[in-house]
């Protein structure tokens, strides 16, 4: 079985949402006890500054209500905690890397991700991230001889050839905020996809559990939510322009599992266009004309990659409370693309290369 860092190896990511959620029953023996400390004796790897930094942010509740770090936890309490899961620390150097910088404070930046970048390094891509251009950018007007530099903290994040918008945050507090707010949902994210094959109905949901194929440890797959195996996933869908042969759809998310729309949209015989992971990178709809087929050829230069775009992200400001929204015209590739369908279909089939 290959771990979670060779599963990082060629840009892909191992996971969308960062974050972890614990849960613990107070023993009818439990003396009180400072929920701290409580935790710190369960969660492996943890450490007492985290759980106080994740208590100031409001993610440690006891029966569902927020405490501070020295509440006293009695016999029958519930415990639940959100602490971010950031990826395995490495030896990460600051690169100057152009990055689309759409929104920047001192507690976190929105970025509009171009295709092609990956977020985070891992195997086989110790460098030309995401991150070390972020370490370079949030960093490079530090006094001199700082020795504490700024340190982003993911708590989401896209696939190498997925574009689009991601918030980063560069402080504990602002990590921990933004985590709890994946977990519970009230984030907003909509994506755009171009898709193959034509819809019955305007919108839809998808839901099946997303997890590893069994065979392929590399591509996810979808499995009955009463299998028991992977996690719960929900896509909902609503149909933007038809094509014919392809559509161009907007997915909004629930859940944040690796893959999802593009092994969702696969599982409901809808690939994602030039998506060679999951079977969209061939033929699925028209015929096989050799103009056709050109055609085709000449969109898949176009857009050398699935034609996946993370179009809107709103969130709470971690400080504020300010509702924040952001959105993202679709990349070069993906609007040629579109062009190139519309010029096909308004010349039944005539398309200029």
């Amino acid at each position: 079985m290959l771990s979670e860092e060779e599963l990082l190896s060629n840009g892909e990511e191992s996971s969308e949402e960062l974050y972890e959620h614990h849960r613990f029953v107070a023993t009818p023996g439990q003396k009180p006890y400072r929920v701290d400390k409580f935790l710190h004796n369960f969660i492996e790897g943890s450490s007492r500054t985290k759980i106080q930094q994740a208590a100031d942010a409001g993610n440690v509740l006891v029966n569902g209500k927020p405490v501070k770090s020295n509440y006293k936890v009695k016999a029958g309490d519930v415990v639940t905690v959100v602490l971010p899961h950031p990826p395995r620390d490495t030896e990460l150097i600051p690169e100057n890397i152009p990055l689309n910088i759409l929104y920047e404070d001192p507690h976190l930046v929105v970025i509009d991700k171009q295709p092609g970048l990956v977020v985070h390094p891992g195997v086989g891509n110790r460098s030309g991230t995401l991150v070390n251009g972020l370490l370079f950018h949030v960093n490079k007007n530090l006094p001199k001889g700082t020795t504490d530099p700024i340190r982003p903290g993911l708590v989401h994040r896209l696939d190498k050839n997925t574009s689009g918008i991601m918030v980063v945050a560069l402080t504990e507090f602002a990590m921990m905020h933004l985590a709890r707010q994946f977990y519970e949902r009230t984030t907003g994210r909509t994506y755009q996809a171009i898709v193959w094959g034509d819809f019955d109905q305007d919108e839809g949901t998808i839901i099946g559990n997303v997890g590893r194929n069994l065979k392929d440890r590399k591509v996810m797959d979808v499995f009955p939510p009463e299998s028991g195996i992977g996690k719960h996933a929900v896509t909902h869908y609503r149909v933007l322009r038809r094509f014919g042969y392809v559509t161009l759809v907007e997915c909004r998310l629930e859940t944040g599992r690796t893959h999802q729309i593009r092994v969702h949209m696969k599982h409901i015989g809808h690939p994602l266009f030039n998506d060679w992971e999951y079977g969209g990178d061939r033929i699925l709809k028209g015929t096989h004309h050799q103009k056709y087929t050109q055609f085709i050829h000449n969109c898949m230069e176009v857009c050398p990659r699935h034609a996946l775009h993370a179009k809107t992200l709103s969130f709470d400001h971690p400080l504020t409370g300010q509702r924040m929204t952001f959105d993202s015209d679709l990349p070069a590739d993906m609007a040629a693309l579109l062009q190139k369908w519309d010029r096909y279909v308004g010349g039944l089939g005539v398309e200029e290369n």
